[in-house]
């Protein structure tokens, strides 16, 4: 049953997917395996509209990503309008296709915020990871002229099991940028990254050793760099509370204009997705099936439903569910609750003991080089 629209809150958060187009091949991709392609994005005066409506529904933090989002070059004019529109602008960017000039114009532009990836803490471990030779020079660069311009800065730092043993390092490089947050995320098995769980995940000892270093670093930071965590799903005993609760706090604009409850929710077969091209986003957020299939807790079966944690973690990942038990409306593995924790734990161990294998890279529809100083 549809839920009465005066019980729903309006977004806080929008992520706007301008290009699935990007110069990394990155193993752990977490977009679709089946990409947007260049001319099936939207034009520049149609997210103009969206950022506008945005900012009428009540979102507050726009987070402009990809792919990466500076393969677009209309992404100043792009800024400007969202400030325009009164939203706090965040960059999520891999730093490759981003000169000094251009830092510089988007700073004019009204950009608030940047999120620098980083693939490894140095040079052979991140080209190799990241799949663009010189990558990791041409990032430590461009942190330079973050720092420089005077970009508030977050250091997402993406670990797997061939680059945990650098963690530590990425930390202290956090601080040496003078970042102000750290997002250290353990990898997330959606879209590309499936295709390489045999390579990518962690062992166990890995991850409790990774909590390890997070519980200290945050006690010895504190006050100096703010750590989000994002721990090994594999191997948890509970799930995180994804999204902040299904169609509660924010969502997802794609490539194409498909609206989207969360970045994988397309891995969910029966959902449909309404588009910014054919309605507007108000509508979309409070009225799409999409939106309302998992909104709240009336959907949830046992043992969620009669779980003291089902406001917490709201029955934690729908498109985990989905990809491991075959089954969105099901707990989340993860959960130490669920009838399938146990062969999913037993799932884990086994990817983390299979050799090392080929990483297997993905390519981006259009692919392309930066542009020119």
């Amino acid at each position: 049953m549809a839920l009465d629209r005066s019980a729903i809150r309006p977004p806080i958060a929008m992520l706007a997917e301008l290009t699935h187009r990007c110069p990394l091949s990155c193993p752990y991709c977490s977009n679709p395996v089946e990409l947007t392609r260049i001319n099936s994005e939207l034009d520049t005066e149609t997210w103009q509209s969206v950022f506008k409506q945005a900012g009428e529904l009540g979102v507050l933090q726009l987070h402009l990503s990809g792919g990466e989002p500076a393969s677009r070059r209309d992404l100043e004019t792009l800024v400007t309008s969202a400030r325009d529109a009164g939203l706090y602008t965040n960059l999520i960017t891999s730093g490759i296709g981003l000169t000094e000039r251009r830092l510089k114009a988007l700073d004019e532009a009204g950009l608030d915020h940047i999120q620098l990836s980083l693939q490894g803490t140095d040079a052979p471990m991140a080209d190799q990871i990241g799949g663009y030779k010189g990558g990791f020079d041409r990032k430590m660069k461009v942190a330079e002229w973050i720092a420089d311009i005077g970009f508030p800065l977050t250091l997402n730092a993406v670990l797997h099991r061939r680059n945990l043993h650098q963690l530590p390092r990425a930390l202290e490089m956090a601080v040496e940028m003078g970042a102000r947050r750290i997002e250290v995320a353990t990898v997330q098995f959606h879209g590309w990254a499936l295709k390489n769980r045999d390579t990518l995940m962690p062992t166990r000892e890995q991850a409790r050793e990774a909590d390890r270093i997070v519980s200290e670093a945050r006690a010895a930071l504190k006050g100096t760099l703010v750590i989000d965590y994002v721990p090994a799903d594999y191997h948890s005993d509970f799930p995180k509370r994804c999204m902040g609760g299904w169609g509660t706090t924010g969502l997802n604009v794609a490539p194409d204009g498909k609206v989207l409850p969360c970045h994988a929710a397309e891995t969910i077969p029966h959902l449909q997705f309404d588009n910014v091209r054919d309605k507007s986003l108000s509508d979309i957020w409070y009225y799409n099936s999409a939106f309302q299939a998992y909104r709240g807790t009336d959907w949830m079966s046992e043992p969620c439903q009669s779980c003291e944690r089902k406001t917490v973690d709201f029955g934690g990942c729908r498109c985990q569910a989905m990809a491991i038990v075959g089954d969105a409306s099901a707990t989340d593995p993860v959960c130490i609750k669920s009838p399938h924790h146990g062969a999913l734990q037993a799932q884990a161990d086994a990817h983390a003991s299979v050799a090392d294998a080929p990483l297997v890279y993905r390519e981006a529809p259009g692919k392309e080089s930066e542009p020119a100083e």
